[in-house]
């Protein structure tokens, strides 16, 4: 069993009765261990929380004390605790995408999202969002700990967390990110790896813009594949951009969201099949639903698709993920996203260049289902 200093330092370990046991089912590292003290002299304890199924629950969760001293665990992107167990302060939702668990977390009155975001996942999931709101750019106070939000540009309402606990360790959650231009230092960074593995030529990519404008003002009509929420707004925004101020057609929920998220989407139509030059954004799977002779992409940076790709992508790749965490100067950075290999690739990627980093496998602190 390890105990966080922070218990200590106030005398209150027989009340909190928190203890962290120690992952035996693997060797850490001696490297690991250094950067897990390291967080813990931050005054930061990184911990992971068995379900009922005795797996994992998604993500991650912060414990620190905030500037009154209250020990406070804050659940990053996870999936909300059932029953009449301990609750975390605060569930942070960075932004709708289903793998960030919003849908589950949406419904704690301790969830905290943009109001952008709980308007997404109410009209994704048909459910009432049960927690509290703010305008992204804005400051919040979750029970006397003020959080700054800054636009990562991933989706509409995507919110970086940045925080101080009470030693000043400054504290940055990021969320998938698109555009990390207005992110603060900080000196612990917890962010994602969508695009992190520097062996894999697919996470090196550019935007192509000239290829998605050349494809809208070809000949006919035109559909672009792209994710319901996210990339259909980012293609609505981009296809006005380029000039186009006819009709978009899509299915009934995208047009909700993009109407909603969006200042001035233009036109938005049902869809129809019977328009000659025609512009429609649905989703990748449903561009075989569309008339064979339409000529259709789809925009990503993936390549296992049936269709051409555009490559259009809302997040960086591993040049822009690595540029990112020299720009922000951590003392320590943990990779917390996707699942997969991933964080794990990166995090390596950015130990082997000089930049201290702990992936979400690699967080010894297991907590059962009892907590959190």
């Amino acid at each position: 069993m390890i105990q966080s200093h922070f218990y200590k330092q106030t005398g209150e370990l027989r009340s909190y009765r928190f203890s962290l046991t120690l992952n035996t089912l693997s060797i850490i590292s001696s490297t690991i261990c250094v950067i897990s003290k390291k967080l813990i002299d931050l005054g930061v304890l990184a911990l992971r929380q068995r379900n009922s199924r005795g797996t994992f629950k998604p993500h991650v969760s912060i414990r620190f004390r905030d500037n009154a001293g209250d020990l406070r665990t804050f659940s990053i992107d996870t999936t909300r605790t059932l029953g009449k167990r301990l609750q975390p302060d605060a569930y942070l939702i960075t932004h709708a995408h289903s793998d960030h668990h919003g849908k589950s977390a949406m419904l704690s009155p301790n969830a905290v999202c943009s109001e952008k975001t709980a308007v997404a996942l109410e009209i994704r999931h048909d459910r009432k969002y049960a927690g509290s709101v703010y305008r992204l750019g804005n400051e919040i106070d979750i029970q006397g700990t003020k959080i700054k939000t800054f636009p990562t540009q991933h989706a509409a309402g995507a919110t970086a967390f940045y925080w101080e606990n009470e030693v000043g360790t400054r504290i940055l959650v990021t969320g998938d990110v698109k555009d990390a231009s207005r992110l603060p230092p900080c000196d612990v960074l917890i962010t994602e790896a969508n695009y992190g593995d520097p062996a894999d030529p697919s996470c090196y990519f550019a935007d192509d813009l000239e290829g998605m404008k050349s494809a809208l003002f070809d000949s006919g009509p035109v559909a672009f594949g792209a994710y319901e929420f996210g990339k259909a707004q980012r293609a609505v925004e981009l296809i006005r951009d380029f000039g186009y101020d006819g009709a978009i057609c899509m299915e009934a929920r995208t047009r909700a969201l993009t109407r909603s998220m969006l200042e001035d989407a233009g036109e938005l139509e049902g869809l129809g099949f019977e328009k000659d030059n025609g512009v429609f954004v649905v989703a990748p799977w449903d561009l075989n639903k569309l008339p064979w002779n339409m000529k259709k992409y789809v925009l990503s940076c993936r390549m296992d698709y049936p269709y051409p790709v555009i490559k259009i992508s809302d997040h960086l790749d591993v040049h822009g993920l690595e540029n990112m965490v020299k720009k922000l100067s951590p003392e320590v950075t943990l990779v917390y996203h996707p699942s997969g290999h991933r964080p794990s690739k990166f995090s390596k990627h950015l130990n082997s260049i000089g930049i201290d980093s702990i992936s979400i496998d690699q967080i010894g602190n297991v907590l059962s289902n009892d907590f959190i």
